[in-house]
């Protein structure tokens, strides 16, 4: 089966495109590599495609040539901060052209969909672990967009029976454990890879954004889910979608928070490196506690993460070591 994965040259996208693999699908990258790097390809021995998410031609074209069953989409902008001071730029990406993206699905008939959602669709928790029922209020563009083509989907499942998979991530992390492809972003803007740049020594330091929330330390709790468990939870998803035809939602995270402290702790502890930490002002928007309750994920999919924290570090900090790219 052909999986056209949008964005499959970035973070999550590959480590799913190297997963899709092992598992005997047939994932096909299209990326216009604004943020993901073509040598991904390479090292995952898989077919390239460079192009815009929306480039209606082009994709009409793929459609049409590369048999695509099902179509995976990891090409959003992600930063929060970023959101708030160019909004329209988020909106256009993550909203407009994934509205282009769809609208030529439903035209090829190419009607199944698994969408990398958010944990920032929720905003302010109100609860101490955010199920799929936690009301979605978020607080922020990167957030809205990405509650807006939830909604999007909803509706183009009623109007048009194209059937999605939309999963909320609370915080990716992590690497492959043998360092083939890892975690890249310019600039870096995730905890863990900020630290271990830190402990490398390509950092200064690390700054704490905060360190007065009402947490055991004062620092912001995180759930940090590994890399690939997300990426099972994508071909677990996608099974059941096909298998039964119908749209489904989750949380996935590991369900254990962490304070910022306790990563840093974790990560001297597992590098055996110190560095400079910098504790600065709080930042908008950053809620003090954010943690997912994956029961759903659990009961529906058989999904678990099977990486601990402790992993999670160990294999970010190899890819550190020896980047790729």
């Amino acid at each position: 089966m052909n999986i056209l994965v949008v964005g499959g040259a970035g973070y999550i996208g590959s480590h799913t495109v190297n997963l899709l693999k092992k598992n005997g699908y047939t994932p096909i990258i299209y990326d216009n590599l604004s943020k993901g790097y073509k040598e991904v390809s390479k090292i995952l021995n898989v077919k390239f495609i460079e192009g815009d998410l929306g480039d209606r031609k082009k994709l009409k074209n793929v459609f049409e040539n590369e048999n695509i069953s099902v179509v995976m989409h990891f090409a959003a902008f992600i930063e929060v901060g970023e959101s708030v001071k160019k909004p329209s730029e988020y909106y256009e990406n993550n909203v407009s052209k994934v509205i282009k993206l769809l609208d030529q699905m439903v035209e090829s008939n190419v009607k199944k969909f698994i969408f990398s959602s958010t944990a920032a669709t929720f905003g302010e928790p109100l609860k101490d672990k955010i199920d799929e029922t936690h009301i979605q209020n978020p607080i922020n563009p990167y957030g809205k967009t990405k509650f807006m083509v939830e909604k999007i989907l909803e509706d183009y499942d009623l109007a048009y029976g194209l059937k999605s998979v939309v999963l909320r991530y609370f915080n990716a992390s992590g690497s492959d454990e043998n360092g083939i492809i890892g975690e890249s972003h310019i600039p870096e803007t995730h905890l863990i890879p900020l630290i271990l740049q830190a402990a490398s020594g390509k950092r200064g330091a690390i700054k704490i954004f905060g360190d007065n929330y009402n947490t055991k330390d004062g620092t912001c709790i995180r759930d940090f889910v590994h890399v690939y468990d997300l990426s099972k939870a994508h071909i677990l998803g996608m099974e059941k979608m096909l298998k039964e035809g119908t749209s489904l939602n989750y949380n996935l995270g590991s369900g254990e928070g962490y304070t910022v402290k306790e990563v840093i702790e974790k990560v001297k502890e597992i590098t055996k490196k110190e560095f400079k930490v910098e504790i600065v002002e709080k930042r908008e928007g950053d809620p003090g506690v954010l943690v997912a309750d994956s029961s759903k994920a659990k009961i529906e999919l058989g999904w678990e993460p099977k990486y601990s924290l402790n992993d999670i570090i160990e294999s970010a900090w190899k890819w550190e070591l020896n980047r790729k790219y």
